[in-house]
């Protein structure tokens, strides 16, 4: 009996042993898929923190909008750095601050979340679940060039880069300062003598760097230093553009139409440009004032709140749009807005 219990023993001390050895074996791919399963969870919960806040700015790809620059040139950013620009926004940038320590909205989970997101996600995934909700932000208003514009350009000294810096200007800057660089109301005339005459690197500077104080963007995180070139030159020799009779085609937009149509139309692109800085129905958050309030619809003219959308509010985190929407389109956003007017709250000061 004795001899039994102690061959019983040793079997089970070995089983023991064995189980503890092969616990140790498995531990690291047992670790291994615990983390990818975090990882996941953490990715897929910034998916969504990101089309709610981020979308609109950086796109639907994290390709970068406008002077916002693609996500895809700071995946490589250390995790502590990407942490902090989140949390704490980038000074003199339209960049705000998230961190609810910092006056935003956003806590430290939701930030790890959007961190391990621009780290670890296929941008197509984000472009398809966008698409899937629909919340894909505005196009860019851009002119066409046409194809033979630009082979007549090309036939100039230097053309290629000409060529191209005329389908950047066409790209990102006609909708401010006009078709033909006669400049708006909302942006300085670029066809002048001053202008051809200042130094390319100067241009290229105001072009990276922007002006602080005005609706002038820095473009250093939008453009390589090629394209900045290729649009100062364009800047320098506009007068030998035009006397080929070159033009850039106007951007045709309807005139403002206050139906039914136009105000869903316009309920979307807030819901979409708008929720998250100004909260759901226009109320206010920490981070904007309320728009659904009737001192501000009352005091307010349409055409304040459309210089108001196209230009930005400079010194605050409220963007220029007028190169991310077109006239039509802001004009939707204030038809959407003067429908909340007839029972609108009386609020001093953002909830």
């Amino acid at each position: 009996m004795s001899r039994n219990m102690a061959w019983t023993g040793f079997l089970a001390t070995v089983l023991i042993l064995v189980t503890l050895v092969l616990a140790v074996i498995r531990e690291p791919a047992i670790q291994a898929r615990a983390a990818e399963t975090q990882l996941i969870a953490s990715v897929t919960e910034g998916m969504d923190i990101y089309l709610e806040n981020c979308v609109v700015c950086h796109g639907a790809a994290g390709e970068g909008l406008g002077s916002y620059p693609s996500l895809a040139l700071v995946s490589d950013m250390d995790a502590e750095t990407l942490y902090k620009t989140i949390e704490r926004g980038r000074f003199n940038t339209q960049m705000a601050a998230y961190g609810v320590n910092e006056g935003g909205i956003l806590g430290d989970a939701q930030i790890d979340s959007l961190v391990s997101l621009i780290q670890n996600v296929n941008w197509r995934t984000v472009y398809t679940r966008a698409e899937a909700l629909d919340v894909l932000p505005p196009q860019l208003v851009a002119a066409p060039v046409s194809e033979e514009t630009l082979v007549q350009v090309s036939a100039l000294a230097d053309g290629t880069a000409l060529a191209d810096g005329l389908e950047l200007y066409a790209a990102n800057c006609v909708s401010c300062h006009g078709p033909n660089l006669e400049g708006s109301s909302i942006a300085p005339t670029l066809n002048t003598d001053v202008i051809r005459q200042t130094d390319g690197f100067e241009l290229a500077r105001i072009i990276e760097q922007g002006v602080p104080g005005t609706l002038m963007a820095g473009w250093s995180n939008a453009l390589t230093s090629e394209e900045i070139s290729a649009l100062v030159q364009l800047l320098q020799r506009w007068d030998e553009v035009q006397n080929m009779g070159v033009a850039v085609p106007v951007v045709e937009v309807p005139p403002i139409d206050m139906s039914p149509e136009i105000i869903a139309s316009g309920a979307r692109l807030f819901n979409i440009t708008c929720t998250s800085c100004h909260g759901t129905g226009g109320y206010g958050t920490v981070m904007a004032p309320a728009l659904n309030n009737s001192l501000f619809l009352t005091t307010t003219s349409d055409t304040q709140i459309h210089q108001i959308i196209a230009m930005g509010v400079p010194g605050t985190i409220m963007p220029a749009w007028s190169s991310r929407l077109s006239d039509t389109e802001i004009n939707a956003l204030i038809a959407y807005m003067r429908s909340w007017e007839a029972d609108a709250p009386i609020i001093t000061q953002a909830r």
